[in-house]
């Protein structure tokens, strides 16, 4: 199985629809985030952990939640995103492949170092994008497929005593 780690905060400025919406509510665009997050988990069938800064709030412990196959991360007083996924991506590798999207070019060197794969976060939105396009014409197809006509539901004796009223016989 394939775990992709996501620079939460990282991502959220390099994407200019998730930027504008934290200028407005930050909280908001990291709800955008994972839920953009969510189908593309569904889809590809693996494990997403995305980690956001924490390391300058006073206090702070580190926090873990789930969200369908998305893991969300607030890392821990003076603990950035970076060095929280530096920590966990060999764990991960021993079960599979590790890829990690960031913007940060030392981050990626790191990941690459370590044997996982580095995506930039345009690469990831591409990606994203090409699987949402991928479920919405699947859909589609799904749907203009379903025939539902009144004969699948109705007894024959019926339908053809209906055909002979429609007919006036």
């Amino acid at each position: 199985m394939r775990t992709i780690f996501v620079d939460g905060y990282n991502v959220i400025n390099q994407w200019d629809e998730l930027k504008k919406l934290k200028d407005e509510n930050l909280e908001d665009a990291r709800d955008k985030l994972v839920e953009m997050l969510q189908e593309y988990a569904a889809y590809k069938g693996c494990s997403i952990f995305v980690v956001f800064d924490a390391h300058l709030v006073p206090g702070s412990i580190e926090k873990n939640e789930k969200s369908g196959k998305i893991n969300i991360v607030f890392t821990k007083e003076g603990e950035t995103a970076d060095c929280f996924i530096e920590r966990s991506i060999y764990q991960y590798l021993k079960s599979g492949a590790v890829a990690v999207v960031t913007s940060d070019y030392l981050e990626q060197r790191i990941t690459l170092q370590m044997g996982g794969i580095r995506i930039t976060p345009n690469e990831f939105l591409h990606e994203l994008k090409a699987v949402e396009n991928v479920i919405t014409e699947k859909s589609k197809i799904s749907y203009s497929q379903r025939k539902n006509t009144l004969e699948e539901f109705i007894n024959k004796d019926i339908l053809e005593k209906l055909e002979r009223m429609r007919r006036n016989l």
